[in-house]
C-alpha cells in the first residue's frame, strides 16, 4: 500500500485560511438590503451620506497622526510584541498546529474584547440619542482592534505601508461582489509585496475607505441619532466591527502563514 504525502501543519493551516477567505467572499458576494434599511431609507436626510463621509475621513486623518499613542494606552504594545517573538521562536523550534495557531488564539481573545466595548460604547451612546458624534470612537476603535490584531501576527501598524493595508482591509471588509474581489486581490498583492502602489495618496485612500464606510453604516448612524430607538443603531457598531475583524484576521493570518512559507 503507498502512503500519502502527510501535509505540512503549515500547508494544512494555509488551507484552512483559505477556505475561511472563500467563504467570507462568498458570504458578501452580494449586498442584500434588510427590512430595517428598506424602512429607513426614505427617512434618511439627503445630505447625511455627505456628512459621514467628512466625519469618517476626520476621524482617520486625525487618529493616524495623532490618535496612535493615545490607543496604545490601552494595551501593552512592548508586551505583545515580547510575547509574539517567544510565541514564534516556539513555532520555529517545533512547527505544528498547535504552535501556529497560538498567534491567532490570541488576535482572537483581543479581538472578542473590543467587540464588546464597542457594543457598550454604541448602545450607550444610542440610548442618549448620539450618532455622528460615535464616528471617531467607532473609527478609534476599529484602529485599536487592528492594531492589536496586527501586533499579535508580528506586525507594525505605525508606517505608512501598514495604514495603506490596514485601509484597504477595512474598505474591502464593507465591500460587496466585484469590489470585494478588487479589493481582496490588493490585500494579496501587498502580502506578497508590501509596498503601496505607485502614486499612492493617502488621503485618497481614506476617502474612499471612510465611503465604504458611511455607506454601510449610513442608516444605523441615523438611527443611532433618535434617542432610545438608537440603542438599535448603536448595538451595530459591534455587529460591523465583528465583520471587519473577521476579515482582517483573515488577511493577517494569511500574511503570518505566507510570510513563514517564504522564510522556510
Amino acid at each position: 500500500m503507498i502512503k500519502r504525502n502527510k501535509k505540512s501543519p503549515l500547508r494544512a493551516e494555509m488551507e484552512a485560511v483559505l477556505k475561511k477567505e472563500q467563504a467570507f467572499l462568498k458570504k458578501n458576494a452580494e449586498k442584500k438590503a434588510s427590512f430595517l434599511d428598506r424602512t429607513l431609507e426614505e427617512k434618511v436626510p439627503a445630505r447625511l451620506q455627505e456628512t459621514l463621509d467628512k466625519a469618517f475621513e476626520k476621524a482617520f486623518g486625525l487618529i493616524f497622526e495623532k490618535g496612535t499613542d493615545f490607543i496604545e494606552k490601552t494595551y501593552s504594545r512592548e508586551k505583545i510584541e515580547h510575547n509574539y517573538k517567544v510565541d514564534a521562536y516556539a513555532a520555529g523550534l517545533m512547527e505544528n498546529k498547535k504552535t501556529l495557531r497560538t498567534f491567532t488564539k490570541k488576535a482572537q481573545a483581543a479581538g472578542n474584547r473590543n467587540l464588546l466595548l464597542a457594543g457598550v460604547e454604541g448602545v450607550g451612546l444610542g440610548v442618549l440619542g448620539i450618532g455622528l458624534p460615535d464616528i471617531p470612537l467607532f473609527t478609534w476603535m476599529i484602529l485599536k482592534s487592528i492594531y492589536e490584531t496586527a501586533l499579535h501576527y508580528g506586525y507594525p501598524y505605525d508606517t505608512e505601508e501598514e495604514k495603506y493595508f490596514i485601509l484597504l482591509l477595512i474598505q474591502g471588509s464593507l465591500s460587496y461582489a466585484e469590489a470585494l474581489e478588487q479589493m481582496n486581490a490588493k490585500a494579496d498583492r501587498y502580502i506578497l509585496e508590501p509596498v503601496v502602489p505607485k502614486g499612492y495618496d493617502s488621503r485618497e485612500q481614506i476617502k474612499e475607505t471612510s465611503a465604504v464606510l458611511s455607506g454601510e453604516l449610513l442608516y444605523m448612524k441615523f438611527l443611532q441619532g433618535i434617542p432610545v430607538a438608537g440603542v438599535i443603531g448603536g448595538a451595530y457598531d459591534s455587529i460591523y466591527l465583528r465583520r471587519i475583524l473577521d476579515y482582517v484576521k483573515i488577511k493577517y493570518r494569511k500574511r503570518f502563514l505566507t510570510d513563514k512559507d517564504k522564510a522556510n
